[in-house]
């Protein structure tokens, strides 16, 4: 296995290869275009974080074609990017799930006061988002010491992130649960239950990503994960373009439309308008 070797730090542990990164860019190309004509149609505006998230996995390529003579700037945009889009992509969700408690009229049955709900996870998020970009930037020092320390602080921002989405997982489950028991009357004519399962597929995906990332800055330059770039398109593109597929099914659309009263919804490659009271959730 090959090296590219700037100052005694290696810009990769392994050639990258550029055909998987153009497979995998033409995908998120795909589904971000279909994301944006969907967000933009049905004025679905706080998505846009997951649109911004999905456009920074379209970066993947930028550096792999300058093989072997890598240079510093689309180095940094092919590691940066796509290592803080799930933390924009997780933005979008935490939202989410304020907005179906409100529409379902279910204040009571949240463990956090939903006014402070989507504030506390997305500063997490914020949090986690800076601490991963700020270290990113350090591994793009000209020093083997300052990229070791980006790293460490990329192991801290991906503890964040795993520690607030688990929280977050569990904040779901006790909602869910709560509602189960005690269901409020809109929930009886919405099916508010497809959605949290959406929150929850995305949510473990995610998570499953930023565990195998934390892993693999564990491990440290060198390291079995960070020196194998299949792991890289397995445990975290694929799961990424997963999430984004997810939301394409169940566009949130739904949940905006219903919030207002009415609005157009997105069905995939169909649009539905919604007027007055009708009940979007299907």
């Amino acid at each position: 296995m090959g090296l590219a070797i700037r100052s005694g730090f290696e810009y990769y542990y392994y050639y990258p290869s550029l055909a998987a990164a153009v497979i995998f860019i033409i995908c998120f190309v795909l589904t971000t275009l279909l994301h944006t004509f969907q967000l933009i149609r049905t004025k679905t505006w706080f998505f846009i974080p997951f649109l911004i998230g999905g456009y920074c996995y379209c970066a993947r390529a930028v550096s792999c074609n300058q093989s072997p003579n890598w240079t510093l700037g689309p180095f940094l945009i092919n590691s940066l990017l796509p290592l803080v889009a799930p933390a924009l992509f997780a933005a979008s969700i935490y939202m989410e799930l304020g907005r179906l408690i409100v529409v379902l009229h279910a204040q009571n049955h949240s463990l956090i006061r939903v006014k402070w709900l989507t504030k506390i996870f997305v500063t997490g998020d914020v949090l986690s988002f800076l601490l991963q970009a700020g270290g990113a930037g350090l591994m793009g020092t000209h020093s083997q010491s300052g990229a070791q320390n980006g790293s460490h602080i990329i192991v801290v921002g991906l503890v964040v992130q795993i520690v607030f989405f688990g929280f977050f997982i569990i904040t779901t489950a006790i909602f869910h649960r709560r509602m189960l028991q005690n269901p409020t009357p809109y929930s009886l004519e919405i099916n508010w239950k497809k959605l949290i399962w959406v929150l929850y597929s995305a949510s473990v995906l995610i998570l499953v990503r930023s565990i195998y990332r934390l892993v693999e800055y564990i491990e440290g330059f060198g390291g079995y994960l960070l020196s194998h770039e299949a792991y890289l398109y397995v445990f975290d593109a694929l799961l990424m373009f997963a999430v984004m597929l997810i939301f394409h099914v169940v566009h949130p659309s739904e949940l905006n439309a219903w919030l207002k009263s009415g609005g157009l919804v997105s069905k995939g490659f169909r649009f539905e308008k919604l007027n007055g009271n009708a009940i979007p959730i299907s």
